[in-house]
């Protein structure tokens, strides 16, 4: 970049390099340095009043449980918020638009007002901001100009206008040809995804303001911009729809692994966002964090339908077939009879939609009142004695060895362990695989699980439920006795002592206030944040779920709103049909399709090496058109040369990324990292260089990660045989 020219009592906020020194002109700027002045003395307002009351929230008196949870997030909130202001200054400002016949209107990454109550910037997501982005000579949106700015290290290094009505007064020196949009394409990559909210194009701001409800598939080749597009569409979506808000559900965020997170963790918080979770499948087992991938191929393709996940609900269903005749229960005081009628009562006061080990309790709690009331209709002296007789049938070893016979406590892994382990019983869980199947599937080790087995875990652990929920539910049932205890106690002294007129105190005595002194919230369980359910789930890089992981994602969101996020052409294990079509069998009817087609990230010379190969084994492969040119044909080396091309890279470019891709035997670093193909996914480099792209295979995988590894680049592509 030239030498930044700095025209008098503009430096604060500019540098416009001397190449585009006719942008400097006051009169073209003068305007917009006023309100960065104003957005500048707004931040420090704002940062004062947040400190004070994220001190204030930090500092109240809270009780454990729901309060303190509710403390909690809005101490985080107003911490991303403060985080937000100090990470930005001016350049919180994302652009301009100017409304026919109406003052110019400044755009933000979040919303901001002045003193006097007037915005100084409007949320990027605010309707009233969607022309920003949505505005084309074809559609102006009511527009007559729009300028946008590139910033870099806090002050503004170029800006372009984009003219709408023709005849609107507008200084030719500010029209350029869109060559800062150019110019940011191109840029360096780093090891966090490049900002761009600044560039969003219209085509992809129509798929970020699609309505939540139901389900949208974003299609679009290599460099379409589906995972910024995914992004932010997740901070839109918390923010515009008042259903998604905290509490009632809120959006996940669901990437292909854990180098993309990584890749794009700063981007939400740049966005004014920090509500969106986000995680890849592995993390929604505790599995995940170590399961390798599923070695034969044979075992992942049947895993990959949901023969075992339905076979979850037939194993839970082995373990809760109650007795058909009576049996008798000896306690230490009485003998009790329990008949096959009080057993099948027992059972059908079970929810439906309660799991294996929560509907246990509710037998135990059942059964133990049936029979009671059995012995104390018997018994016409047991009117009185109802406590005691529960206490004793609840400790009695025989009572409890009858209901674990008829509905035992089970391990969620070990209901999955059986499955994979024992041939009869899956024989008889999933009747519909042959022997020559089922022998595939078992293993030897119960818990040697892989990628492959996460579904099969998610679902038995919220079929089968948590072993140790029982436990906890008795001992906080037991603690809130004994504090009701306490606090009964404490309103008879109050009662007895009260010597008013009115005897107040004895209000106390009033079952609706002896409960509201006692303190539930701190016997609340804690909560899986990734179990759900969410209102709306994004999925990145969706065309290589398999039917069984998405059964972990519908369980997640009841409500069935999802953006689906993918290429056709990238699915390593191929993809035939239609997205509605693969989406309807995997559960998610009626889904709509949006398409994108511009590549905004490869260079043309390297996108046309990369639809050559892909084509070959995927010939309705949809290629996008490239809209950037490099004049850098894709070179081709020996793997031997592979020190000197990083050298050489190293040597021209003091900034960038670089990534040697499909050799194992490269370490890489910092700036230039090693990954494979599947790993590579969703992410960028200035420099690709794939190595033995042969070796990869010759079938729909290989051709893939060939394809996928080769897009990969925003510069060049270096190709080692």
């Amino acid at each position: 970049m030239s030498d930044p020219i700095q025209p008098g009592g503009l430096e604060e906020f500019y540098a416009i390099p001397s190449s585009r020194a006719r942008k400097a002109d006051p009169a073209l700027i003068g305007p917009d340095l006023a309100q960065f002045s104003a957005i500048e003395t707004g931040i420090r307002l704002d940062l004062a009043n947040l400190d004070e009351e994220l001190t204030r929230v930090r500092r109240r008196p809270t009780r454990m449980g729901q309060e303190a949870l509710d403390r909690d997030a809005a101490a985080r909130r107003l911490a991303a918020r403060i985080d937000l202001l100090r990470r930005y200054g001016a350049d919180l400002c994302l652009g301009r638009i100017v409304p026919a016949g109406e003052a110019p209107v400044y755009i933000g990454r979040i919303g901001m007002r002045g003193p006097d109550g007037n915005h100084l910037l409007l949320d990027w997501r605010a309707p009233a901001a969607e022309p920003f982005f949505a505005a084309t000579l074809a559609n102006p949106c009511g527009l007559t100009s729009r300028r946008r700015y590139r910033w870099y290290a806090g002050r503004v290094i170029d800006y372009w206008d984009e003219v709408f009505d023709l005849d609107a007064a507008i200084n030719p020196a500010s029209l350029d040809d869109q060559s800062a949009f150019i110019a940011t394409l191109g840029q360096a990559r780093t090891r966090r995804m490049r900002d761009v909210l600044g560039t969003i194009a219209a085509d992809q701001d129509a798929v970020i303001r699609a309505p939540a409800r139901g389900v949208l598939v974003v299609d679009g080749g290599p460099g379409t911009g589906k995972t910024v597009v995914a992004l932010h569409r997740a901070a839109y979506l918390l923010y515009a729809d008042p259903n998604l808000a905290a509490g009632r559900g809120g959006v996940l965020f669901v990437g292909p692994n854990q180098h993309f997170l990584s890749y794009v963790e700063d981007v939400l918080p740049g966005l004014g966002e920090d509500g969106v979770r986000m995680c890849t499948l592995c993390d929604l087992v505790p599995e995940g964090a170590t399961a390798p991938d599923e070695p034969d191929t044979e075992v992942a393709r049947l895993k990959a339908s949901t023969v075992l996940v339905e076979a979850i609900d037939a194993a839970a269903r082995f373990y809760e077939e109650p007795p058909t005749s009576g049996q008798l229960v000896e306690t230490e005081s009485e003998d009790l009879w329990i008949s096959a009628d009080d057993w099948a009562e027992a059972v059908a006061a079970v929810d439906p939609a309660a799991s294996h080990n929560e509907s246990r309790e509710a037998v135990w709690s059942t059964l133990l009142e049936i029979v009671l009331d059995t012995a104390n209709d018997a018994d016409s002296d047991a009117e009185g004695e109802t406590d005691e007789r529960r206490r004793r049938l609840a400790a009695s070893p025989a009572m409890r060895t009858a209901v674990n016979r008829a509905w035992p406590l089970l391990q969620p892994t070990d209901i999955a362990g059986d499955l994979l382990t024992v041939p009869a019983f899956l024989r008889h869980c999933a009747p519909g695989l042959t022997p020559a199947q089922i022998r595939t599937l078992t293993r030897l080790d119960p818990l040697a699980w892989t990628v492959s087995d996460l579904p099969l875990l998610d679902a038995a652990r919220r079929r089968i439920g948590d072993p140790d929920s029982a436990r906890r539910t008795r001992r906080r049932e037991a603690a809130l006795a004994a504090q009701r205890q306490e606090m009964d106690a404490v309103v008879d002294h109050l009662v007895a002592a009260d010597d008013s007129e009115m005897q107040v105190m004895s209000m106390l005595r009033g079952l609706d206030l002896r409960a509201a002194l006692v303190d539930q919230s701190g016997h609340e369980e804690a909560r899986d944040p990734l179990a759900g359910p969410f209102g709306h789930i994004v999925v990145d890089e969706a065309q290589e779920l398999t039917d069984a992981e998405w059964t972990m994602l519908l369980a997640r969101c009841p409500s069935r709103d999802f953006t689906v996020v993918g290429d056709r052409a990238q699915a390593r294990a191929g993809f035939t049909g239609t997205w509605p079509a693969r989406l309807a069998a995997a559960g998610l009817p009626a889904a709509r399709t949006a398409r994108l087609t511009v590549n905004y990230r490869t260079p043309a010379e390297v996108m046309a090496a990369a639809a050559a190969e892909i084509v070959t084994a995927v010939p309705d492969a949809p290629i996008p058109t490239s809209v950037r040119h490099t004049s850098r044909a894709v070179r081709y080396r020996t793997r031997a040369e592979l020190p000197a091309i990083i050298a050489e890279w190293r040597a021209a470019h003091a900034e960038g990324t670089a990534c040697v891709i499909a050799d194992a035997d490269f370490a890489g670093d910092e700036r230039v990292l090693s990954l494979t193909p599947v790993s590579a996914k969703g992410l960028e480099f200035d420099l690709v260089i794939l190595v033995e792209p042969a070796a990869l295979g010759d079938g729909i995988a290989g051709a893939v990660d060939r394809y996928v590894a080769m897009t990969r680049a925003t510069g060049e592509l270096v190709i080692l045989r």
